[in-house]
C-alpha cells in the first residue's frame, strides 16, 4: 500500500464499498454525534467522511484532532443509510470506517477559518493567503483560471498561431504607467525594465517573419491598485497577426473570446455579434469608454430645448460658454416623485448642486424643470427620448469633459435603482475610433492617448495636415459588462510615420533613436502590416467567476499598497547589496 494513500479524498463511490482504503489529507470540520466521530477530510480533490466509533482502536487519537491538522487514514469503505446520503458531495454515499490513523503534522490555532468561509480582513487573508486558498471558492477559482488559460492556449493554437516567450529583463518605455526598476550589477548606474506588455518585442517577432505569436504574458506596472486592477503584475492574452486589418482582429478574437465565455460562463448568454462602438459615441451615449451594455440607459443631448428657456441655470450655462451641453439620462419606469428626490439626494452626496429631472404623469410633465421650461420644451424632450407616463428624465449641464464622470455614474446608479440592468449575461461590445493624441494638462504638452505605436488613421497625410487632437487611431478596446478587457492597435509599420507621430508628442529625433531605436531600425528593414490585442487574464477570469475583485481569483495578489503581506516584499536589503550595485539610498523627506 502507498506510505500516504490509495485514493484521493474526491474518489470513492459506492463501486469501492468493502474496500481498505487509505486516505491522507486536512481535518475540514470535527463533529460529534453521540460518541460517534464524523472527520470531513479533505484534499485538493475533495472530501471523504471518515467516521469513528468508540470500539475503534484509534478513537481516542481521533478525539484529539483539530481543524487543518494533516492525517492519514486507513479504513474499509461502507455505504452510507438511505437517510444520511449527501447530494451535495460525490463521495456523498459512502464513508470510511477508520481503521488506523497517522497524524502527520498539527495546525496551530488558525488566525482564519478555512471551514465556512465567513468574510475576514483582507490584512489577515493575504498575510495568510496559503489558508484563505485552502477555502473552498477562492481553492476552485484558482482551478478555473488554470482550466481558463489551459483551454485559451488550445483555442490559439487550433486559429493558427504560435506561442513564443519574450525578455522580462528589457528598456524603460512610454506605456500607461510608470516602469518597476531593476538596477544592473555589470552596468552600474544603468537599469533594466520589468516590461509593462511585450508590446515592441512582440511587434519584432512580426518583423522577423514570425506571422501569428501568443503568450500567456506577466506585465508589471508600479501604478495604484483598483477592483478591476491588480498593483504590480497581471497577466494578458498578447497576440499579434501580420497582414491584418482591424476587422480581421475582430473576426480571430471574437470566436475565441466568445467561446471562453459560452464554455467557462455557467451558461449565462454571450454576445453573439459584438457591436462597434466609436469612442466619442461611446463617451456621448454612456459617458466612458468601457459602457456596460446590460444598462439599456443611452444618454442624448437636449441643449436646444434649455436654450433661451425660463430654467435660468443651464439657459445661463448655454448662453456663457459655447461649450457647454445638457445631456438628458432618460430613466424608464421611474417617474415617480420619490425616486427622483432619492437620485438628487444621492448626486448632492457625490457632490453635486443636485441632478435635475421631469417625471411624467397624466400626459404632462411634473417637477420644477418643467415648470421653469414650459410644457412645449418638456414635450419636446419627453418625444426626443420617447418617454411616456411613469417614466422620468435626468440632467447634467455644464462642460462635458467636466461632468462626463457623474453622467456615468449617474446612467449606472439610475439603472440600478430602477432595476433596469440586466444580470445573468454576458455584453460585448468593441471600442473603436479613439483618439491619437490628448492635452496632457499636467504637463502642458500633446501626448499619446494610446499606444504611442499605432497607425494613425490616414497615416503620414494626417499627422502632417490635421490638429493632433483630431486625428483618429486605429486602435480599439474590448469592453464586457462595463470591464475593459483588453487594448489594442494596427500598429504603424512605416519609420517616417513614427518619427512624425513622436515628433508631435515632444521626442526629438534623438530622444526616439536613444528609447525605441530597436524597433526604429526594425522598421527600416521592411516591416509588415500588423496589429494586435491583449485581453486580461486576470479581468476575464474575474468575470467568468462571478467575482468582482481581481484578489478573488489571483493566487498571490498583493495588497491595495502594493505589498505582499505574505512574503514580505517590497523589503529593505543590505549595505552589501546595494554597494555591489553601485546604489547608495535617500530617502526624501515627508512634506509637513
Amino acid at each position: 500500500m502507498h506510505a500516504f494513500r490509495t485514493h484521493t479524498c474526491g474518489a470513492l463511490r459506492s463501486a469501492d464499498v468493502g474496500n481498505t482504503v487509505r486516505l491522507s489529507g486536512w481535518v475540514h470540520r470535527i463533529r460529534d454525534h453521540g460518541g460517534l466521530l464524523f472527520i470531513d477530510l479533505r484534499d485538493h480533490y475533495g472530501i471523504t467522511q471518515i467516521v469513528a466509533d468508540p470500539d475503534s482502536p484509534v478513537f481516542a487519537a481521533v478525539e484529539t484532532l483539530k481543524p487543518e491538522w494533516v492525517v492519514r487514514v486507513d479504513g474499509t469503505v461502507v455505504a452510507r443509510s438511505e437517510d444520511t446520503v449527501n447530494p451535495n458531495l460525490p463521495t456523498g454515499e459512502v464513508e470510511v470506517r477508520v481503521k488506523d490513523l497517522e497524524i502527520l503534522s498539527e495546525s496551530a490555532e488558525l488566525p482564519l477559518p478555512v471551514f465556512g468561509e465567513p468574510d475576514y480582513p483582507e490584512e489577515t487573508r493575504l498575510r495568510y493567503r496559503f489558508l484563505d486558498l485552502r477555502r473552498e471558492t477562492l481553492h476552485a477559482n484558482v482551478m478555473k483560471r488554470a482550466e481558463i488559460i489551459s483551454s485559451i492556449r488550445t483555442r490559439m493554437r487550433d486559429a493558427g498561431f504560435f506561442e513564443f516567450q519574450t525578455p522580462i529583463l528589457t528598456a524603460s518605455s512610454p506605456e500607461v504607467a510608470r516602469d518597476y526598476l531593476v538596477p544592473s550589477r555589470v552596468h552600474p548606474g544603468k537599469f533594466y525594465a520589468l516590461p509593462q506588455a511585450p508590446q515592441q518585442f512582440k511587434q519584432l517577432i512580426m518583423m522577423a517573419g514570425f506571422d501569428r505569436y501568443f503568450q500567456i504574458a506577466p506585465c508589471f506596472r508600479d501604478e495604484d491598485a483598483r477592483a478591476d486592477r491588480s498593483p504590480g503584475e497581471f497577466y494578458q492574452l498578447d497576440l499579434e497577426m501580420s497582414f491584418v486589418t482591424q476587422e480581421d482582429i475582430f473576426d480571430t478574437v471574437e470566436p475565441i473570446i466568445r467561446g471562453l465565455f459560452e464554455d467557462f460562463g455557467n451558461g449565462q448568454p454571450v454576445t453573439k455579434e459584438f457591436p462597434r462602438i466609436a469612442y466619442k459615441e461611446a463617451m456621448h451615449k454612456y459617458g466612458t469608454d468601457k459602457p456596460d451594455l446590460r444598462n439599456p440607459i443611452e444618454m442624448e443631448d437636449v441643449s436646444e430645448h434649455f436654450r433661451g428657456s425660463g430654467f435660468k441655470v443651464f439657459a445661463g450655462m448655454l448662453e456663457k460658454d459655447a461649450n457647454a451641453r445638457v445631456w438628458a439620462i432618460p430613466g424608464k419606469t421611474g417617474g415617480s416623485r420619490a425616486v427622483c428626490d432619492r437620485l438628487n439626494s444621492w448626486a448632492q452626496g457625490e457632490g453635486q448642486p443636485g441632478l435635475g429631472y421631469i417625471f411624467f404623469r397624466d400626459g404632462e410633465g411634473a417637477g420644477p424643470v418643467a415648470k421653469n421650461i414650459g410644457p412645449e420644451r418638456t414635450e419636446a424632450i419627453r418625444h426626443q427620448l420617447g418617454l411616456g407616463d411613469g417614466d422620468a428624465v435626468f440632467f447634467v449641464a455644464g462642460l462635458p469633459k467636466e461632468f462626463v464622470d457623474f453622467a456615468a455614474k449617474a446612467r449606472t446608479k439610475i439603472g440600478e435603482e430602477l432595476k433596469l440592468i440586466a444580470s445573468g449575461r454576458f455584453d460585448f461590445c468593441w471600442i473603436v475610433d479613439f483618439p491619437m493624441f490628448e492635452w496632457n494638462e499636467d504637463e502642458k504638452k500633446i501626448d499619446f492617448s494610446h499606444n504611442p505605436f499605432s497607425m494613425p488613421q490616414g497615416g503620414l497625410e494626417a499627422l502632417d495636415t490635421m490638429e493632433p487632437e483630431e486625428v483618429l487611431a486605429y486602435q480599439y478596446d474590448l469592453v464586457c459588462n462595463g470591464v475593459e478587457l483588453s487594448s489594442g492597435a494596427i500598429r504603424n509599420h512605416k519609420p517616417e510615420i513614427m518619427e512624425k507621430a513622436f515628433a508631435i508628442a515632444g521626442y526629438p529625433r534623438e530622444e526616439l533613436e536613444a528609447r525605441f531605436g530597436g524597433m526604429l531600425r526594425a522598421l527600416q528593414y521592411g516591416a509588415p502590416p500588423h496589429g494586435g490585442i491583449a485581453p486580461g487574464i486576470d479581468r476575464m477570469v474575474m468575470l467568468l467567476c462571478g467575482e468582482e475583485n481581481l484578489r478573488e481569483v489571483v493566487m498571490f495578489p498583493m495588497n491595495q499598497q502594493a505589498e505582499d503581506l505574505l512574503m514580505g516584499a517590497p523589503s529593505e536589503v543590505s549595505p552589501e547589496q546595494l554597494k555591489e550595485l553601485s546604489i547608495r539610498i535617500s530617502l526624501q523627506k515627508a512634506k509637513s
